[in-house]
């Protein structure tokens, strides 16, 4: 494949082709991920982003492929986390006669995450080096998603470096957006967005519209996994804009967890009510699903339907983690229905209800059915979701 970005602008990073976890087990990674590094080649070389630690003589040998590593001046850390700074002992050794660039946190982590004695030369938003005919410009972008991020922008070769933002976890021996299939990217680049971002709209959608009043003239978006953004890059910026000011549609995510069907029964019951409405409604028994599937459908869902059966006077365990877990998304602007069955005490749908309220979720009605739900308990549930439904619109 061409590893040409643009120019003298090369992508020399590696593709993890077996990941299927990242951040530990919440975010499934079905198709695997990359780790993009670029050169920048002029009269100085500059290499932007290091890789995982696994990989670091396959990304040596792509450097070398391009130019003798040793000939490389300066490498830019936009990111402190593993993933994109893992290698940086072995790449400081290789890259003999490189200076190092971040932001004061990056600099202050990296020493006591790794532990080595590398001078990080800090640099601000507005501080720039020059590479010759090119040159590269910092902006710092806290909390996108860590407190050391930045993103590196190149205004000759019109190419923003975007650490983060803007990137998918796919694996493809393709480098650019266009080249592979644009249903998969479109669905990666929202999952990649809903479980690592989310929760950090508030925070994007002030930096994203700095970074705008900066008046950048943006050819190609190159983030630090994924694919390259060369056609109509400002569309993502767009859609990023979008979810960042959690805009919603209307649309219903069901997640239940059931022990001997009754839940679950209820919970299609509910789907029916929404869907005569013309609701769109996703269903999904927690025991058969991931939470990145999940934060991807919840993301610009208007409603959130939440059941369990109750086990001791309190919901199950898998939903019980799934309510942790969407409560650190800190979605907005959500309305909920809170459901599930019991058989000598009752319990889940209100701890339901109050863990829904203490995330800003407006809870519309509870629903229980004793043992397994009778005609007229399955019915309450239509009509509540009818009225659910009207509501939402």
């Amino acid at each position: 494949m061409s590893n040409i970005v643009t120019g003298n602008v090369y992508a020399v990073g590696v593709v993890d082709w077996n990941v299927r976890n990242f951040h530990g087990n919440t975010f499934i990674t079905k198709n695997g991920a990359t780790y993009n590094s670029y050169l920048v080649c002029d009269k100085e070389t500059a290499l932007i982003d290091v890789v995982h630690k696994n990989f670091e003589e396959e990304f040596i040998n792509n450097i070398t492929k391009i130019t003798d590593p040793e000939k490389i001046n300066h490498v830019i850390l936009n990111h402190l986390e593993p993933d994109h700074s893992g290698a940086i002992e072995y790449i400081a050794k290789v890259c003999k006669n490189a200076k190092f660039y971040g932001t004061a946190k990056l600099k202050e982590g990296l020493h006591k995450y790794y532990n080595i004695d590398i001078e990080i030369n800090i640099v601000k938003t507005g501080d720039s080096i020059n590479l010759g005919e090119t040159s590269l410009t910092f902006v710092e972008v806290p909390m996108i998603h860590w407190p050391d991020s930045m993103i590196t922008y190149c205004p000759e070769k019109k190419v923003l470096f975007s650490n983060d933002a803007f990137g998918q976890h796919v694996s493809s021996n393709k480098i650019f957006a266009d080249e592979i299939n644009n249903g998969d990217l479109t669905k990666e680049t929202k999952k990649y967005y809903a479980n690592i971002l989310w929760p950090l709209g508030s925070i994007i959608e002030r930096k994203l519209n700095d970074i705008i009043k900066m008046n950048l003239d943006i050819e190609i978006i190159a983030p630090s996994h994924g694919m390259i953004w060369r056609k109509e890059p400002l569309k993502i910026i767009e859609q990023y804009l979008s979810w960042a000011k959690n805009t919603t549609t209307n649309k219903a995510v069901i997640v239940y967890e059931t022990m001997w069907g009754s839940t679950e029964k209820m919970a299609r019951e509910i789907a029916g009510g929404l869907s005569s409405q013309g609701i769109e409604v996703k269903l999904f028994d927690i025991a058969s699903t991931d939470f990145s599937e999940l934060a991807y459908e919840m993301l610009d869902a208007k409603a959130f339907v939440i059941g369990s059966s109750t086990h001791d006077n309190e919901m199950l365990a898998y939903i019980a983690g799934f309510l942790h877990f969407l409560k650190g998304m800190k979605p907005k602007n959500r309305t909920a229905i809170a459901f599930g069955s019991y058989g000598w005490g009752g319990g889940a749908v209100k701890e339901i209800a109050e863990e829904l309220k203490s995330f800003g979720v407006e809870v519309f009605a509870c629903l229980e059915a004793k043992f397994k739900p009778n005609k007229e308990e399955l019915q309450k549930c239509y009509d509540t979701a009818v009225l659910f439904a009207q509501k939402l619109k």
